[in-house]
């Protein structure tokens, strides 16, 4: 409404000056001098006004262009950051997988003989309270030749399910070596641990396995060994060695402790 105004009085000036009437007046000259004035300003600063739009418009179109790239970096960022979740993400499984792969037997998922000696010496330098049982399975090498690789493999793995059933979930079991089983009883003496490999050979006979017509059976010898203070974990083994090896040589189908 303002600018209306102002533009009508400046039309009404302008019509004035250049009235004939009006020349030789006494403000002629200074009122012509001040409205070429003040139409030089409105100039300047419509000039002014141009520049700021056309500044505005580049400041705009610049923060468009700039908020446009930081939108695509963010976007790469954001890919970026999938892709090394994925690729982390990745490498956590696959050393979870070695890591399974190096401490655990591949047929049973019992921990393999690296595992059980890493605890072996733990318990040594703890200085805990252990006995070391060593299974053996009665002929196995007779169940191989005669029924084939593939039902020993499942005699193995029915085994194994029956002795991670019955031991305590403080035990340790470990695949020693072909169809022989380390027990690691923590916290255990041997009076203790006979009773509970009793108890397992005795669960461990009532493992069936059916191959054809046939169902198969087995019994299991075991040789103990309380381990003595001061002593490596590698003594405690061989005397639970030769425990076995006398309940084979006595006629297998049983246990035998280490003479203390």
């Amino acid at each position: 409404m303002k600018d209306k105004e102002d533009d009508a009085l400046l039309a009404q000036v302008a019509a004035l000056l250049d009235s004939p009437e009006h020349v030789g007046h006494p403000l002629h000259d200074a009122l012509q001098r001040l409205y070429l004035h003040h139409c030089d300003q409105q100039v300047q600063v419509q000039r002014l006004i141009d520049i700021s739009d056309r500044y505005q418009s580049l400041a705009m179109e610049a923060r468009q262009v700039t908020e446009q790239r930081y939108q695509r970096a963010l976007r790469r960022q954001r890919k970026l950051s999938r892709i090394s979740d994925g690729y982390q993400a990745l490498m956590h499984e696959r050393n979870q997988a070695l890591h399974q792969a190096s401490t655990h037997d591949p047929l049973t998922g019992l921990p393999n003989r690296r595992l059980i000696i890493e605890r072996l010496e733990e318990f040594v330098r703890q200085r805990r309270r252990f006995t070391l049982t060593l299974l053996d399975i009665d002929h196995f090498k007779r169940i191989n030749d005669c029924h084939g690789h593939d039902v020993g493999d499942r005699l193995l793995v029915a085994i194994t399910q029956t002795l991670s059933a019955t031991l305590r979930d403080y035990d340790l079991c470990a695949r020693w070596g072909g169809e022989e089983f380390l027990l690691l009883l923590a916290d255990t003496d041997r009076n203790e641990a006979r009773s509970i490999v009793e108890r397992l050979r005795s669960c461990l006979a009532a493992v069936t396995l059916r191959a054809g017509d046939q169902t198969i059976s087995v019994t299991v010898s075991a040789g103990l060994s309380q381990h003595r203070p001061g002593d490596p974990h590698q003594t405690t083994l061989m005397r639970a060695d030769q425990a076995l090896l006398k309940a084979k040589r006595a006629g297998r189908d049983r246990s035998l402790s280490d003479s203390i």
